[in-house]
């Protein structure tokens, strides 16, 4: 009897637990609870719906390219790009010899047309590209426009017919935490589908004058390059591009929100045209902001104006601290040059500045910028085209990104390009670039003045000081 009485005031006591309160926990707290989980929400159902949604508007780009006399043996390959063929990691090549590159590579469908978009890299140099959709048919596509300084590309199918076109987002919108989706082809394998987070935002990763990675974990290997990174609503808000070489769990996408007005610039016209102001410029330090009373104050150090170029015209001078543009608050070089680059050619625009202390807004007039003029700015890596040497000024932060002592000096060399003059002559990435033609240059622009003094034809020579092996000079036929 006992034991049955016993019994019950145990289940009793457990209805208590389930549908009253126990320890001071009501239903209201546990309503709370609830309420809090949903908008915290960790884990989604699943991702299948998204996925077949997504998957018909993703394709497989395989090209075939002709590298004349093979390829150096044991090329460490750029940063975090995936240039390398999965089936020849280290493009090795016999000397004298052609060798015919395969890759891979992903692509999203544009539109009904048949535009794709992918990375630069991935067409590049290509002698053969070819697609393949979603419902394995296959098509051979053509180049419609490149951008080296984006890596991006519009290629196009003809005579393909029932498209699946991927909606594009605003990456703006996208936040730290949210949720995302990768599709594309990795290691050659088809429509593979990843999940993660948007890691970060505003990634410079020195792949480009114009960073501005969105980061993700979403898993992202050799082959991803050109698909889309996706919205839990299937729009597409990055174009996943690259990733850390010795990195797990980290990849970036070019945002849709820069790649949008490429595109239609390369759809147009096969090409893209930029503005600029004409300006050196670096990021503006708590040192130097305090140097020039500017204590409170953030914004971006002219550090030269190049002669009858627009800032030139408008009186910008050097030492000029720029905190805005076209009404844009900027505070940090990339975003300058970003804004800049953005803007219409020709268009006035009101620039403020500070000048000794002094708040003041001049009116600049952008002009286009050509390939062959570089913004020298600290952390960034123009390109030198007759050398094929992508360099950045040292600052104490890339200094420690690279490994760098801090408080060295010179030219840091970001990349070099495959085959190039300074290839070639054995610059690597990493080398620091401390004299040109035993001139002492601690800056791109310095460089690229020095180098500006020697004509075609007449040899340079570079004091590098490579790691551990301590200097070495190299002499390089312009």
């Amino acid at each position: 009897m006992q034991k049955r009485f016993a019994k019950k005031l145990v289940a009793g006591a457990a209805v208590l637990v389930l549908t009253g309160s126990i320890w001071g926990y009501s239903r209201t707290e546990a309503a709370d609870s609830a309420a809090a989980d949903a908008k915290y929400q960790m884990v989604v159902p699943n991702f299948s719906a998204l996925a077949k949604q997504a998957q018909p508007g993703v394709v497989n780009i395989r090209t075939v390219k002709t590298l004349k006399g093979g390829g150096p043996v044991f090329r460490h390959f750029f940063g975090p790009f995936e240039k390398r063929d999965p089936g020849n990691p280290f493009g090795e090549g016999m000397p004298g010899r052609e060798q015919k590159q395969r890759s891979l590579g992903s692509g999203l469908i544009m539109d009904a047309e048949g535009y794709i978009i992918t990375n630069n890299h991935v067409v590049e140099d290509a002698d053969q590209i070819k697609v393949r959709l979603f419902d394995e048919r296959e098509f051979d596509a053509k180049v419609i426009g490149r951008d080296a300084k984006t890596d991006l590309a519009l290629i196009k199918i003809e005579g393909a017919s029932g498209l699946s076109p991927l909606k594009l987002g605003d990456s703006g919108k996208a936040e730290v935490g949210s949720w995302v989706i990768a599709v594309g082809s990795p290691f050659g394998l088809e429509q593979t589908v990843t999940a993660g987070i948007v890691s970060a935002k505003g990634r410079f990763i020195g792949a480009g004058p114009y960073d501005d990675f969105i980061q993700t974990d979403a898993s992202i290997n050799p082959g991803n390059s050109g698909g889309p990174l996706l919205n839990m609503n299937g729009e597409v808000i990055g174009i996943n591009t690259a990733i850390v070489a010795q990195g797990q769990g980290i990849g970036f996408a070019i945002p849709i929100n820069l790649a949008r007005n490429i595109v239609a610039q390369l759809k147009e016209h096969g090409g893209v045209t930029r503005a600029w102001m004409g300006v050196g410029i670096q990021d503006l330090t708590p040192e130097l902001a305090e140097y020039y009373g500017l204590k409170n104050q953030k914004g971006v150090l002219v550090t030269q104006v190049f002669p009858d170029n627009p800032a030139d015209k408008a009186g910008i001078k050097a030492k000029d601290v720029i905190v805005a543009v076209d009404g844009k608050t900027v505070t940090t070089g990339r975003e300058l040059s970003s804004a800049v680059a953005g803007l219409p050619i020709g268009k006035a625009v009101p620039v403020k500045l500070f000048r000794d202390g002094k708040e003041m807004t001049l009116t600049v007039q952008l002009a286009e910028r050509k390939d062959t003029e570089t913004v020298a700015q600290g952390g960034q890596t123009p390109e030198s085209d007759e050398l094929g040497i992508r360099a950045a000024d040292l600052s104490p932060e890339t200094a420690k990104r690279f490994g760098l002592d801090e408080n060295e000096k010179g030219v840091l060399v970001v990349a070099v390009r495959s085959g190039s003059k300074a290839d070639q002559a054995g610059l690597q990435q990493a080398d620091i670039v401390k004299e040109v033609n035993r001139t002492p240059v601690q800056t791109v622009a310095e460089m690229k003045s020095q180098l500006g003094k020697t004509k075609p034809g007449e040899q340079l020579q570079l004091l590098v000081k490579r790691g551990d092996s301590g200097f070495i000079v190299l002499k390089i036929t312009k």
